[in-house]
C-alpha cells in the first residue's frame, strides 16, 4: 500500500511539475500604455512624434501550422480621457483584400485585430476589433463561457453599424494602391509593408459594456493578433501566447495585462 500510495503521488508532482513547466514557458505578456495630452491625427504614420520612444510590443506566437511566410508584426498603443489608439506595422507578403462592408469576414485577409477586456471584474466580457489591411473593421462584444473541443462557447454581440463608424481608422501599403479604400484584388505576392492606426472613443463602448476608464494604474486584459484565414498564406499570430490546439483568438484566460500609466 505504501509502494502504491507512493507511486501515485509520484504521478500527481510530475503532473504539477509540467504544469508549472508550460506556465513558466508561456508567460503571459504585460505591456505600459503610456498617456497623450493632447489628441492624436489619425494618420497611419509609424515614424510620427507621437510614437517615438513608445515601447513596441511583438506579434509573433503563432498557432496553427507553419505558413509559407511569417509576417513581422509590431504595435503600439497610447490613450487620453477619452480615446484609445492603436498602431500596427506589418512586413507581409501574399496579400490580397478585398472586403469592404463593415462587420464582414475581415479575418479571411491579412487582418490586425485587437481584443480587450475594459472591466477586470468581468475578464471574460471583451471586445474584438478586426481591421484588415484595406480599413474595413469588425467589431463585437462578447461573453465567454467556455472551451468545447478546443472552440469557444460565448455570446456575441456585433456592434451597430453606426457605433462601428465613430472609429477614425487610417491605413497604408507601400505599393500604392489609388485610392487607398479600393480593394486589392491581385495579390501582392512580393514584400509589403502596411500600417494600420485608429482611434476607439472611449464613450461608443460604454453603450455595450461597463468601462474601468484608463488611468495610471488600471489594468485591462488585452491581446493582439494578426491573421489570414483564408488565400496563399493562412497564419495566426498572437502577442500574449494562447494554448489551444486549434488556432482560436477568442481565449480571454490567455489575455496578457495592459497597464495603464
Amino acid at each position: 500500500m505504501k509502494i502504491k500510495t507512493a507511486a501515485v503521488i509520484l504521478v500527481i508532482l510530475s503532473g504539477l511539475m509540467k504544469g508549472c513547466s508550460f506556465q513558466n514557458s508561456q508567460k503571459m505578456k504585460t505591456y505600459d500604455v503610456q498617456k497623450i495630452e493632447k489628441p492624436m491625427v489619425i494618420d497611419a504614420n509609424w515614424d510620427k512624434p507621437q510614437w517615438h520612444n513608445i515601447q513596441i510590443l511583438e506579434v509573433k506566437n503563432r498557432m496553427g501550422n507553419k505558413p509559407r511566410f511569417t509576417p513581422l508584426v509590431k504595435a503600439k498603443m497610447r490613450y487620453d480621457d477619452q480615446n484609445l489608439y492603436v498602431i500596427f506595422r506589418v512586413n507581409d507578403r501574399y496579400v490580397r483584400s478585398v472586403v469592404k462592408d463593415i462587420n464582414g469576414p475581415v479575418y479571411e485577409e491579412p487582418a490586425a485585430e485587437f481584443f480587450f477586456s475594459p472591466d477586470p471584474e468581468f475578464p471574460n466580457k471583451y471586445f474584438n476589433l478586426e481591421i484588415n489591411c484595406i480599413g474595413t473593421p469588425l467589431m463585437h462584444y462578447n461573453d465567454f463561457e467556455k472551451v468545447s473541443e478546443g472552440k469557444t462557447i460565448k455570446t456575441s454581440t456585433p456592434l451597430d453599424e453606426s457605433d462601428i463608424m465613430q472609429l477614425d481608422i487610417a491605413h497604408t501599403l507601400s505599393e500604392p494602391i489609388e485610392p487607398l479604400t479600393q480593394t486589392i484584388d491581385k495579390e501582392i505576392t512580393g514584400p509589403v509593408t502596411w500600417t494600420l492606426e485608429y482611434r476607439i472613443p472611449l464613450k461608443m463602448l460604454e453603450k455595450y459594456s461597463k468601462i474601468i476608464h484608463p488611468a495610471p494604474g488600471v489594468e485591462w486584459k488585452a491581446n493582439f493578433y494578426n491573421i489570414a484565414e483564408q488565400g496563399n498564406n493562412i497564419h495566426f499570430l498572437t502577442w500574449s501566447p494562447v494554448n489551444n490546439p486549434i488556432p482560436n483568438f477568442h481565449l480571454p484566460p490567455f489575455f496578457g495585462t495592459i497597464t495603464f500609466r
